[in-house]
């Protein structure tokens, strides 16, 4: 293997174990899926460099797969919480229709 290839996978596997203590350590869940969301990015783009340096076209389906998955999930996430937050709104009288606006 090259320098390149070591310092890139390195990079990689940093970025990797980052991501683990803030999915485990995240006080939030918005913390949590952002630390998931930058994990399956970061296994999207080793992936990527693993085609890259061996020549391999063989990975990059999974590569697709991988990378619809990390964008479906943090949109779904992202429309779940944005439903709470609009939900919970204290101002909000009970009287009105959700979604309409005040005047």
């Amino acid at each position: 293997m090259t320098v390149v290839s070591w310092l890139a996978y390195g990079l990689l596997g940093g970025g990797a174990l980052l991501a683990l203590v803030r999915l485990a350590r995240g006080p939030s869940l918005l913390d949590r899926v952002v630390a998931t969301d930058t994990l399956l990015v970061i296994i999207a783009a080793g992936l990527a460099v693993h085609a890259a340096l061996e020549r391999d076209p063989t990975v990059v389906p999974v590569l697709v797969v991988v990378s619809l998955l990390a964008f479906v999930g943090s949109v779904s996430v992202a429309r779940y919480i944005g439903g709470m937050m609009l939900g919970s709104r204290p101002d909000e009288p009970a009287d009105r229709p959700a979604g309409e606006v005040p005047r």
